[in-house]
């Protein structure tokens, strides 16, 4: 069972400088220019294509012999970037530069616990994304929708998060008929010491348990409202 939380942003939005180390001068179209040995400066300008250095928090734009990212889009909101974005900067009030690094690791591959939640993706039970190779998460994304009656054939649970729901397929510590819970109802194994009760069903009220339900739980707002159990004896 588990009950809708809300969730921030998966992406971060980091701070960009007004301008980096590498920047020479302002143009007078307001472009930016990089010193180089070339007698063309070229013009640093936020747009596809462009390359981006990454100090900590910062990033400034760069010539592209240099620099950790590349622009891939530059857009309005985090959910309009590509799905392989690893980062996200913000450039101004409403604007922001979807970033892919140019080496591995890139945090937005699919299950690499970062950049945009998308199917493939695992979180643990409060939403955030984790690396599915890690041990821990609660579930894996079949889809990412805007609500939960969007949600896909196969969807076994879902987590609601801030303006989008992730539903969730069987694995991890999404639970299923005959899986056994503590008595917080969350999964362990039923040899377990900590093995209080075993799932009998799922529904959206109590008269859905079928014969054998010692009791039930319920999660408001949850895609299954009704957890069915059978008490296990101690």
């Amino acid at each position: 069972m588990m009950v809708a939380l809300a969730a921030t942003a998966v992406v971060a939005a980091l701070v960009v400088a007004a301008a980096g180390a590498v920047i020479a001068a302002r143009g007078r179209d307001g472009a930016r220019t990089v010193a180089s040995n070339s007698s063309v400066p070229h013009a640093l300008v936020w747009r596809p294509g462009a390359c981006v250095s990454k100090a900590g928090a910062r990033f400034d734009l760069t010539a592209c012999n240099g620099g950790h990212a590349e622009v891939l889009a530059m857009e309005r909101g985090p959910r309009d970037c590509p799905a392989d974005t690893d980062e996200i900067a913000r450039v101004g009030r409403g604007r922001i530069a979807c970033l892919q690094y140019f080496v591995e690791p890139h945090p937005g591959a699919r299950g690499a616990g970062g950049g945009l939640l998308r199917a493939g993706d695992c979180l643990d039970r409060a939403g955030r994304e984790l690396p599915c190779s890690t041990s821990g998460w609660y579930g894996k994304a079949l889809a990412v929708v805007s609500r939960m009656g969007d949600c896909p054939r196969g969807t076994v649970d879902a987590l609601a998060m801030e303006g989008q729901v992730a539903c969730l397929g069987s694995g991890g510590g999404v639970l299923a008929e005959g899986a056994c819970v503590d008595e917080k109802v969350r999964r362990v194994a039923c040899g377990s010491r900590a093995s209080w009760a075993r799932v009998t069903a799922f529904g959206r009220s109590g008269g859905d348990c079928p014969s054998g339900s010692d009791r039930y739980v319920t999660a408001r707002g949850a895609y299954r409202p009704v957890t069915c159990l059978h008490l296990m004896a101690r």
